[in-house]
C-alpha cells in the first residue's frame, strides 16, 4: 500500500493526487512488453509515430525504458511531500484486447508494462472515465484482473454496479482513506458505458442533479468512519478550456455540504484550472494530464499542457481539517517527468493564481520551491 520508504507522520494525513495518467499508445511502446502498436485513428495507424513525435520535439527516448523510467523525478517529489497514499485517475486500459470501441481513439498498455504503476508506488487508480473501456468488456475486466494483481487499489469501475460504485479503502498508519469514483458524460463518457446490476461498466452520474448528489452522499455514510478521509474523483468537462461551468461547481459544492467530502479530485481537462474551496475542503476542479504521449502534437501550445502538477493534500489525522495543500512542478520530456525549471513553475503559478482568484484563493511559491495554496 503506502510507501513505506516515505516516514509516517501520525499527525496528518497527506495524499498525493495527479489528475489523467496515460501510459498508453507511445509510452506503451517504449515500456519493456508493449501491445500491438496498431492504431484505428484518423490520420495515425501506429503508436510508434506518437514515439517519433516525441523524439522530434525533444531527443531520443532509449527504448525499452525500464519500469520506473517514466515518473521521472515525481516519487522523489512524493517523498519530499510526506504524502502516505498516491492515487491517480488512470486513464488506460490495461489488456492486450483487440476489439477496439469505435470511438477513433483507444488507450491501452499491456498487463505486464502495467507494473510501472506499481513500480511509481501508486496507490489507488481511479477508473472512471472515457477511455477505460477503450477495448471493450474484454479490456475493461483484464483491466479490472490485473490492478489488484499488482497490489493497487481501484474505484469507479467494476463488475457490475455495486462493484463500480464502492469506494477503495486505502488503511494508513494515521487513519484511513476512502476514494469514491464517479464519470460525467460531459467527459466524453458514453452513455452505455455505465455499469448496472448485471453489466460491468463505469460508475456515471448522468446529471449533476440533487438526486445524484443525494445518491453518493448515501453511498459514503455507508462506508464512513469517524475519522476517515474521503476523497471524491471525478472525471468531467472538455480536454481544453479554464472555465468552471457553474453546474459543476454548484455539484462540487453540494458534494462537500451533503456526502460531507473533504476533497473534490477533479480531472479530464489537458491542462490545471482553478482551486477553490467550500467549508473549508478543497475543490480541484481540474489537476490536468500527469502523464501523457502529446510531445511534439501541434495546437493548444498556450495552455503549456507539458507543464503538470503532483498535487499534495494534507490534513490533520485528529480533527479532518486541511492542514496544507501544495503542488509539485514538473515538464513531461522523452515521456518522462522532469521537475519544473523555475520559470516554468512561475508560469503555473501565475495561472493557477489567476484561476482561483475568482474563487477567493491565493496561490504563491512556497519556500521548499513548491506552488502552494492559501484560503483568502
Amino acid at each position: 500500500m503506502a510507501d513505506r520508504s516515505v516516514k509516517a507522520d501520525r499527525r496528518h494525513i497527506t495524499i498525493a493526487l495527479s489528475g489523467d495518467v496515460m501510459t498508453g499508445r507511445g509510452i506503451d511502446q517504449v515500456l519493456p512488453r508493449p501491445c500491438d502498436p496498431r492504431l484505428y485513428e484518423s490520420y495515425v495507424k501506429t503508436a510508434r509515430d506518437y514515439v517519433a513525435l516525441a523524439e522530434r520535439a525533444n531527443g531520443k527516448i532509449p527504448s525499452p525504458v525500464d519500469l520506473a523510467y517514466v515518473w521521472g523525478d515525481a516519487p522523489a517529489a512524493r517523498k519530499r511531500l510526506r504524502a502516505d497514499a498516491w492515487i491517480v485517475n488512470l486513464e488506460t486500459a490495461v489488456t492486450r484486447a483487440d476489439d477496439p470501441a469505435a470511438k477513433g481513439i483507444n488507450y491501452r498498455t499491456s498487463p505486464e508494462n502495467a507494473a510501472c504503476l506499481a513500480a511509481a508506488g501508486i496507490d489507488c487508480c481511479t477508473l472512471a472515465n472515457n477511455h477505460v473501456l477503450d477495448w471493450g468488456m474484454a479490456g475493461l475486466l483484464e483491466t479490472l484482473e490485473t490492478l489488484p494483481a499488482l497490489e493497487l487499489k481501484t474505484a469507479g469501475a467494476g463488475r457490475n454496479a455495486a462493484d463500480a460504485a464502492a469506494p477503495a479503502i486505502l488503511e494508513l498508519e494515521a487513519g484511513r482513506v476512502l476514494v469514491f469514483a464517479f464519470g460525467a458524460p460531459s467527459s466524453g463518457i458514453p452513455p452505455d458505458w455505465a455499469a448496472t446490476a448485471e453489466r460491468p461498466g463505469v460508475n456515471l452520474i448522468a446529471e449533476f442533479a440533487e438526486e445524484s448528489a443525494a445518491r453518493i452522499a448515501a453511498e459514503v455514510r455507508a462506508h464512513r468512519r469517524p475519522g476517515d478521509i474521503v476523497v471524491a474523483s471525478i472525471h468531467w468537462g472538455g480536454n481544453w478550456g479554464y472555465a468552471v461551468p457553474p453546474a459543476q461547481r454548484r455539484f462540487a459544492r453540494r458534494l462537500v455540504e451533503t456526502a460531507g467530502i473533504d476533497v473534490v479530485f477533479g480531472h479530464s481537462s489537458h491542462h490545471p484550472k482553478g482551486i477553490e474551496f467550500h467549508r473549508g475542503k478543497p475543490i480541484l476542479h481540474g489537476c490536468g494530464d500527469f502523464l501523457d504521449d502529446y510531445e511534439g502534437i501541434s495546437g493548444y501550445e498556450g495552455y503549456r499542457g507539458d507543464l503538470v502538477l503532483l498535487y499534495a493534500v494534507s490534513f490533520a489525522a485528529e480533527t479532518g481539517a486541511l492542514a496544507t495543500l501544495r503542488m509539485a512542478p514538473f515538464r513531461i520530456e522523452r515521456f518522462s517527468l522532469v521537475r519544473a525549471a523555475p520559470e516554468e513553475a512561475e508560469w503555473l503559478t501565475a495561472v493557477l493564481a489567476r484561476e482561483s482568484a475568482p474563487f477567493g484563493v491565493a496561490i504563491e511559491r512556497d519556500a521548499d520551491g513548491f506552488i502552494a495554496v492559501r484560503p483568502s
